[in-house]
C-alpha cells in the first residue's frame, strides 16, 4: 500500500437520484480518507439511461471520484442481444464480464472492490445475480471483494437459493454488516468468519445548507417531516399505486389533523422508476391541500441538503432507509416505515427495540398518527437516547476503514 495512491472501486450502487446511494458514496469517501492516504475512487453504478450517467458525471463535486457505468442488458431481439445470448450459451459466466466491462481496466490496479448499495444482497428487488456475479468476477481476478456497509438477506423465501447464497457469502473476502439483524441472520446460517459489524456509511454524511435559490422557506421548530415512497405500494396495497396514493393522502391528513403541526413532505429518491417527488405530488393533489400546513419540498435538493432539511424537523417519519438514517444521525426523533430486515435492524441498534418501526401491514392513518403523537410526547427522551448511542454508531461506521486496512495488510503479507 505504501508509495502509491490507493484506488478503490465502489461497485453496484444506484445513481445519485437515489439520495441514499449518494450518501453511501459520500460517507464511504469520508471513511477511506481517514484510513488511507489520498485515495481515489471509481464508482461503477447502475443507470437507467445514458443521460442520467452523463448528468451525474458532470455534477460530481468530489474530484477524487470517477464515474463509470454497469452496462445494461440488451433488450430482447436487438441484434447485439442475439450475439450475447449465443456467447452466454458457450460461456455461461461471460455475462458478468460484459456487464462490468467498464470496471475491468481499473481492476488491475485497484486495491479492493467494495460492493456498495446497502441492500443489494437481499430479495427485496429480486434475485441479486448482478451482485453475486460481481463477487465471482473480482475473486477470479484475485482481488478482495467486500460487501460494504450492507444488510444481507434473508433468503428463506427461496430455500434452494438460500443454500446457494450461504455457500457464496462464505467465499467473499468480507461482509461489513451495517446492523445487528444481518449479523444474527448470517450467524444462523453459519457465516461468521468473514463478518464484521459496522454501521451504514451514510451516518457520516455531512449536512449542507442549500443555497437560497434552491430553498428559501422558513422551517417552524414544530415541523414534522414525512417521507413516503411509491415503493411501499408493493407491500401496502399489493402494488396498486392509485390505492397507495389515496391511503397516503389519508395518512397525511390524519397526521395534520391530529398534531396540528406543519408537515413537510420530503422526497429522497427521484429515479424514473421510483420517484418520491412525483408520488408526493399526487398525494398532495389527492389531499386537496388549500393552505401551507402541508408543503412538498422543492425538487433538486442533493443528499447533504436533504439531510440539513431533515435535521431541522422536530420529528421525522420515513419509508426510505437513508432518509431515516439522515434523521437519526441528526438526532431527530424518528419513526420508520418498514418492509424489510434493514429498518428493524437499525431501529434495534439505535433504540434497543422496534417500537418506532411500523411494518407495512400497520401503515394506516390512525396507527401512524398515534405513533407520531407518541414520538412527539417522548421526543426529549428519544433525543437523549439517540445522542447516547450515536457516538458508538459513528465509531462503528469508521471502523470499516480500520477493518479494511487490516484485510489489505494481511493480503500483502
Amino acid at each position: 500500500m505504501k508509495g502509491r495512491r490507493p484506488l478503490f472501486i465502489l461497485a453496484g450502487n444506484g445513481p445519485y437520484d437515489n439520495r441514499g446511494c449518494e450518501a453511501i458514496v459520500r460517507g464511504t469517501a469520508e471513511i477511506l480518507r481517514l484510513h488511507f492516504d489520498n485515495p481515489q475512487f471509481i464508482a461503477v453504478s447502475n443507470y437507467l439511461a445514458s443521460l442520467q450517467f452523463e448528468e451525474q458525471q458532470q455534477a460530481e463535486t468530489d474530484k477524487a471520484i470517477i464515474h463509470e457505468k454497469i452496462v445494461k442488458a440488451r433488450k430482447r431481439f436487438e441484434p447485439v442481444w442475439f450475439l450475447e445470448t449465443f456467447l452466454r450459451f458457450l460461456y455461461p459466466t461471460g455475462r458478468c464480464y460484459f456487464r462490468y466491462q467498464k470496471m475491468l481496466p481499473y481492476l488491475k490496479t485497484a486495491v479492493a472492490v467494495l460492493s456498495v448499495g446497502g441492500d443489494n444482497y437481499s430479495l427485496d428487488y429480486g434475485i441479486p445475480k448482478l451482485f453475486t456475479e460481481l463477487d465471482d468476477l473480482v475473486l477470479a481476478k484475485r482481488k478482495p471483494i467486500i460487501i460494504w456497509g450492507a444488510s444481507v438477506g434473508p433468503f428463506d423465501k427461496i430455500p434452494g437459493y438460500e443454500r446457494y447464497m450461504v455457500k457464496h457469502l462464505k467465499k467473499v473476502t468480507a461482509i461489513f454488516a451495517r446492523e445487528s439483524a444481518t449479523v444474527d441472520y448470517l450467524a444462523e446460517q453459519g457465516i461468521t468468519k468473514n463478518v464484521y459489524r459496522v454501521a451504514d456509511p451514510a451516518f457520516l454524511l455531512k449536512p449542507g445548507k442549500p443555497p437560497q435559490e434552491k430553498f428559501n422557506r422558513d422551517i417552524p421548530k414544530e415541523a414534522i417531516g414525512i417521507n413516503l415512497s411509491p415503493l411501499m405500494a408493493k407491500y401496502v396495497t399489493n402494488g396498486s399505486i392509485r390505492e397507495w396514493v389515496d391511503r397516503a393522502a389519508k395518512i397525511v391528513k390524519h397526521i395534520s389533523e391530529k398534531t396540528k403541526r406543519p408537515l413537510f413532505l420530503i422526497y429522497h429518491v427521484t429515479s424514473v422508476h421510483s420517484n418520491d417527488y412525483g408520488f408526493l405530488q399526487d398525494v398532495l393533489a389527492a389531499l386537496g391541500n388549500k393552505n401551507d400546513l402541508v408543503q412538498l419540498m422543492p425538487p433538486g435538493l442533493r443528499a447533504a441538503e436533504l439531510k440539513w432539511l431533515i435535521g431541522k424537523m422536530s420529528v421525522f417519519a420515513g419509508a426510505r432507509t437513508h432518509a431515516t438514517i439522515a434523521a437519526i444521525s441528526s438526532s431527530v426523533p424518528t419513526l420508520s416505515f418498514s418492509y424489510s430486515l434493514k429498518a428493524k435492524g437499525i431501529n434495534r441498534d439505535i433504540f434497543g427495540h422496534e417500537n418506532f418501526c411500523l411494518e407495512a401491514h400497520r401503515l394506516r392513518p390512525e396507527i401512524i398518527s398515534e405513533k407520531i403523537e407518541e414520538v412527539i410526547q417522548n421526543s426529549e427522551e428519544i433525543k437523549k437516547k439517540i445522542n447516547s448511542v450515536l457516538p458508538e454508531v459513528i465509531d462503528l461506521a469508521l471502523n470499516a476503514g480500520k477493518y479494511l486496512q487490516g484485510i489489505l495488510n494481511n493480503n500483502e503479507a
